[in-house]
């Protein structure tokens, strides 16, 4: 009975031992990926591809296949860039708080494996790309190139532009989605592409402010870092105030979604200007924060919402 007993507890240890080591590699891949930003990169991405059938009058069931292999592609780029940020940046990973448990810091993964996996899934998702047309893998390399050379490589340790420049690459997607329909870019897909690309600097500028102590420290020099909080402040609501204009290239989706993104705009420039000057800085920051996490993901959805019932 004894024996019994002992082999049973053994072979329950055995089983929780097995379902905490495999929750810690699924946490280790998904902070190596940047989940969440293969997430919200991959919305826009089907935001454009759906309204690229939307303004050419196609319907979804001829895309299904395009649809897949596009939104499959560019997952596994922005993975495939995301590993590689987390190889290049290990070492100033070690300082930052937020960053120290990724499996490049942490050493429970191979740099090799790492580095050969960012590779691998990179050159997999270009083809896969490439299958729906070549606009699409090329819009997907340059999304990579920016994100990998030009901001990780190049501009983050050595300029405050590097948000600007690691920019690019977050604007890419609703380019690739609408490419894997139609090569020829319309006005709207331009509109989804400067609209990504100015709603990135507030948010992470908001972002840079309330972890200014840690890009500090880690000697990344981000604008509350080299010009402090009241230009930081002012370029926020300066690209804020850029993106009040882009629902009018988007009419084409309908009055109410004009109004809806128009009132988006309006709201966040409230309040960034909203206690500007009288509440904390760091929570003042918090608020534009999760104010343009709510915006973007409102808008996208939107978009989504808007072009289904003519497509389907």
């Amino acid at each position: 009975m004894q024996k019994y007993d002992s082999t049973a507890e053994e072979m329950l240890t055995n089983s929780a031992d097995q379902a905490v080591e495999k929750i810690k590699r699924t946490a280790d891949l998904k902070a190596l990926f940047k989940t969440g930003i293969i997430q919200s990169n991959v919305m826009t991405a089907l935001a454009g591809f759906l309204l690229a059938l939307y303004q050419n009058q196609l319907q979804l069931n001829d895309y299904w296949l395009d649809l897949f292999l596009m939104l499959i592609g560019s997952a596994l780029v922005i993975a495939g860039g995301s590993v590689l940020n987390n190889y290049y940046d290990r070492d100033i990973d070690l300082i930052m708080i937020r960053t120290q448990k990724r499996p490049t810091v942490t050493g429970t993964m191979s740099l090799t494996v790492i580095l050969l996996l960012g590779i691998l899934l990179s050159i997999v998702g270009v083809i896969f790309l490439f299958i729906t047309s070549w606009q699409a893998a090329f819009f997907g390399f340059l999304g990579w190139f920016a994100y990998v050379v030009l901001y990780t490589m190049w501009s983050k340790r050595r300029y405050t532009l590097n948000t600007a420049v690691g920019s690019l690459s977050g604007a890419v997607p609703p380019l690739i989605g609408w490419s894997a329909v139609d090569p020829d870019l319309s006005i709207m897909a331009f509109a989804l592409f400067v609209l990504i690309f100015v709603w990135q600097t507030p948010h992470f500028l908001a972002l840079a402010i309330k972890k200014k102590d840690e890009y500090q420290a880690a000697n990344i020099p981000m604008l509350p870092v080299v010009y402090g909080f009241d230009v930081t402040k002012r370029q926020i609501i300066f690209y804020i105030i850029c993106l009040l204009p882009i629902p009018f290239f988007l009419y084409e989706l309908g009055l109410l979604f004009f109004l809806l993104a128009s009132g988006l705009n309006i709201g966040w420039l409230m309040v960034s200007l909203k206690g500007i000057k009288k509440q904390d800085t760091y929570k003042w920051a918090n608020k534009v924060f999760v104010y343009s996490l709510f915006y973007l993901m409102i808008i996208f959805i939107s978009i989504i919402i808007f072009t289904l019932p003519s497509i389907i």
